[in-house]
């Protein structure tokens, strides 16, 4: 049943509402035949989020069975939460809000709209960290580990192509790209693959090798030489990839391009090589080595092992281990429960390579460990325990 005008100021003189101290435009709302309560769902956005659908964007909800989903834009990852409201909320197409109507007082209209839904919760976003882990873990399924390994040439082993990391793995795809970088990861014939560590260290023992022999400076390492003299022994692309991946790439004025090979990159590189096949190393004995392993001209130092591999100073002797940030929970939860399992006191020098990581936009490293840690005094040094019993 549709109100008449002359029902709506009735109703207000009941309320005792004066009709001027309202909007001119009044809604008569009634229920459509079809109302329904579960078929829609209600998704806040901010005005970024806003004007990046009203330009024809995209926004993709991403997630598998057993994972809390997110939402992506191009460039960021979102986590999708659900939010109760006490107010109920109404479905209304096409419905006006008050900056869209007239405020013109001598103009009355009566509208009438339909409510074709109604919830009583909505999707909340938040910025959240993307969920990389899972990358790492696909690709290391099938690594590359160069073109003549007996996988390789028997085409074995999952591949994925951009396309299926996008709709794997729950982050934007300029963050996925990001971290495609970071990882080591290069393109192979369509599909995002990386080297198996050894095999890239062989690359990385070529090109160095080549630095010695030729006598350049580690600054200035010609990628045209390196592709003529490597290419007989490796794919060019694997050699210039290796050089992207510990080097700086630039032109010189005379537009040949050149790399400047990154001293703490290689070091660590050597480190990790060192450490993987050893359960623990004597600190002294391990540093020995390990400044004998990198290429001459280049100086080892203790903070390139950062988030790499732990150094215990209270053993007797010193010792060190392999424990890769990358290797440990996404989790900010899990992520403190195994660093304190692992060891029940750290320094804040010690512990933040490892949790790095998980601040968030404007969040300290102090702030996250006033969350999920305790501090005290241990022989005049700040350190810091779980607030959690851990076992």
């Amino acid at each position: 049943m549709m109100r008449t005008a002359d029902e709506v100021k009735a109703t207000l003189e009941t309320a005792k509402l004066k009709q001027e101290e309202l909007m001119p435009t009044v809604h008569c709302m009634s229920f459509s035949e079809s109302i329904t309560s579960g078929d829609y769902c209600l998704l806040e956005l901010n005005d970024v989020l806003c004007k990046h659908l009203e330009s024809g964007k995209s926004l993709v909800i991403k997630g598998d069975k057993d994972e809390h989903a997110v939402l992506c834009s191009e460039d960021k990852t979102y986590d999708v939460k659900i939010a109760d409201t006490s107010n109920l909320l109404i479905i209304i197409p096409d419905c006006k809000t008050p900056d869209q109507l007239s405020d013109d007082q001598s103009i009355q209209s009566l509208v009438h709209t339909q409510i074709y839904g109604l919830a009583n919760n909505y999707w909340e976003l938040r910025k959240c960290r993307p969920k990389m882990k899972k990358l790492k873990k696909l690709l290391m399924e099938n690594p590359y580990e160069g073109p003549d390994s007996i996988k390789e040439k028997a085409s074995e082993g999952l591949k994925y192509t951009i396309e299926d990391l996008l709709n794997r793995i729950q982050a934007s795809e300029r963050e996925l790209m990001d971290h495609l970088h970071v990882i080591h990861a290069c393109k192979i014939e369509g599909y995002w693959r990386i080297p198996d560590f050894d095999y890239e260290m062989k690359l990385l023992n070529h090109i160095t090798q080549l630095v010695d022999s030729e006598s350049w400076s580690f600054s200035k390492v010609p990628l045209k030489v390196c592709l003529e003299e490597l290419g007989i022994l490796e794919p060019k692309e694997m050699i210039e990839h290796c050089l992207d991946c510990y080097g700086n790439r630039y032109t010189d004025e005379a537009g040949e391009i050149y790399f400047a090979l990154n001293e703490d990159k290689v070091c660590r590189a050597i480190a990790q090589m060192l450490l993987q096949n050893v359960v623990k190393f004597n600190l002294s004995e391990f540093q020995e080595v390990w400044q004998q392993s990198v290429p001459e001209g280049m100086t080892t130092r203790r903070d390139q092992l950062k988030g790499l591999a732990l150094m215990d100073l209270r053993s007797r002797p010193e010792t060190i281990f392999l424990l890769k940030v990358e290797d440990l929970s996404e989790d900010t939860v899990e992520r403190f429960t195994s660093l304190f399992t692992l060891r029940q006191k750290w320094t804040e020098a010690d512990i933040s390579p490892y949790i790095q990581d998980l601040c968030g936009e404007k969040q300290t490293i102090g702030a996250l460990l006033t969350k999920y840690a305790r501090c005290s005094m241990q022989n005049g040094v700040k350190v810091y325990n779980s607030r959690r019993p851990v076992s």
